[in-house]
């Protein structure tokens, strides 16, 4: 049963490192390049989509990783998954407290109604994203370690 808790762990994190990483990388910089802020329609339409997906796949991951833990409490990768779900749970606090708050007001913009430094708040978005990929990419790695 922990072995197969390890893999559905491992694949449900791998794939949301997958998509955040591709959004960090390629989603959010071709929408950038589009002409008269097309892409801003894009981000705000993505920031309600995404914004209503990945809390539960965060949260779920986290809860995974520590179901993990527990299982393999006393084990040599315990120590590993300990430390990738203690990094799920700083993803989760950042993305709370820095990325939630500007995908909120994203997710509110029309044509019609958008910011004057719009683009710099993207820009932090952007930034701070990318930081949550780096972190969620070393508990993906820990995770990888402990299932091998």
């Amino acid at each position: 049963m922990q072995d197969v808790l390890a893999v559905v762990t491992v694949v449900v994190v791998g794939l949301m490192v997958g998509v955040e990483l591709a959004v960090a990388v390629f989603v959010n910089p071709i929408l950038d390049r589009l002409p008269e802020n097309g892409g801003l329609a894009a981000r705000s339409d993505g920031a309600r989509v995404l914004g209503r997906v990945m809390p539960f796949w965060y949260i779920g991951s986290m809860v995974l990783g520590a179901v993990w833990a527990v299982q393999s409490w006393g084990e040599g990768q315990a120590s590993l998954v300990l430390t990738a779900t203690a990094l799920l749970v700083v993803s989760v606090v950042m993305s709370i407290v820095l990325l939630v708050p500007i995908n909120s007001r994203a997710a509110q913009w029309s044509n019609g109604d958008i910011p004057a430094d719009w683009r710099e708040q993207l820009g932090r978005w952007d930034r701070f994203h990318f930081l949550r990929v780096a972190v969620i990419i070393s508990a993906f790695v820990l995770m990888v370690v402990a299932l091998v």
